[in-house]
């Protein structure tokens, strides 16, 4: 169980992933992310999570060079993640497109590379392109985003290496209990994007309730209860002070009753694409 914003959890490699790190889907390059990410790190987190598509990984790499600087932390201390985009799915263009988030970066190398969609028909070479960069060296832990349980099963029937961690949309509206039950069957981590269901939550009458009744904000209850599922989150934010906020989960707990409460949430309801039905 995280009981801080320094501990992790041991990838089924044995690499260890922090259970909290900032994500920064739909925030520009520029200034604002680079003190975002400046803002996160001097805070503690100590993973951050990117994608190609993002568009921002120039100012994402500035923001972790210059924290580093700022706060005397060296890059073995941070878990930077980032995604191959659809378009570039297949062997040789994964391997370009790795090469490419390095440079835009400036980094020598990724604690996690994952495969951004389930693309029928690609996914697979694009796995094999990430076998070898794992098998080099180049990147110390490899996985996949938007995978439901049958996109796995089909992955894992021809693949070499295990996937170590699945990123997927996972909130209580949409608690996707068979697929967290069947990776952590297989020793996959499950992690969360979009935990807070692009704010769509913080005003729910059950989660307000439990927020008074804990001294909490609607936002540190739904992420404690990622943490307590065994669920790695990554909240998105670019206010310093909200960086902060939803690093203060550690002082309390959720009690069972209140987790099966929020677990009762569920409408299987999402707010980014389905897995099985995407065109892009």
């Amino acid at each position: 169980m995280i009981q801080s914003l320094q501990d992790t959890i041991t990838l089924h490699n044995g690499v260890n992933m922090p259970g909290l790190g900032l994500g920064v889907f739909q925030v520009e390059e520029g200034t604002v992310l680079i003190q975002a990410v400046k803002s996160a790190i001097a805070h503690g987190y100590r993973s951050i999570d990117t994608a190609a598509i993002y568009g921002n990984e120039r100012s994402v790499g500035q923001g972790i060079r210059e924290a580093m600087l700022d706060n005397g932390i060296t890059r073995d201390k941070l878990f930077i993640t980032s995604k191959v985009w659809n378009a570039d799915l297949g062997y040789d263009s994964t391997l370009a497109a790795y090469e490419a988030s390095l440079d835009r970066l400036g980094l020598e190398y990724l604690d996690l590379y994952l495969i951004h969609w389930p693309v029928i028909g690609k996914y697979k070479a694009a796995w094999s392109a990430l076998e070898k960069l794992y098998r080099e060296g180049r990147v110390k832990a490899i996985g996949v985003s938007n995978f439901q349980i049958h996109h796995l099963e089909d992955l894992m029937s021809e693949a070499q290496i295990k996937p170590m961690v699945n990123q997927v949309e996972f909130h209580p509206r949409l608690t996707q209990k068979e697929l967290l039950r069947y990776t952590q069957a297989q020793g996959i981590q499950l992690e969360a994007w979009s935990p807070l269901m692009q704010g769509q939550l913080l005003n729910d009458p059950l989660l307000l309730e439990m927020a008074a009744r804990y001294g909490k904000s609607v936002a540190q209850i739904i992420l404690r209860w990622d943490l307590q599922h065994g669920v790695v989150t990554i909240p998105k934010s670019i206010q310093a002070s909200r960086i902060a906020e939803n690093a203060a989960l550690f002082d309390f707990e959720l009690s069972p009753e209140d987790m099966g409460r929020i677990d009762a949430l569920n409408q299987n309801l999402r707010v980014g694409p389905d897995p099985d039905h995407f065109d892009f």
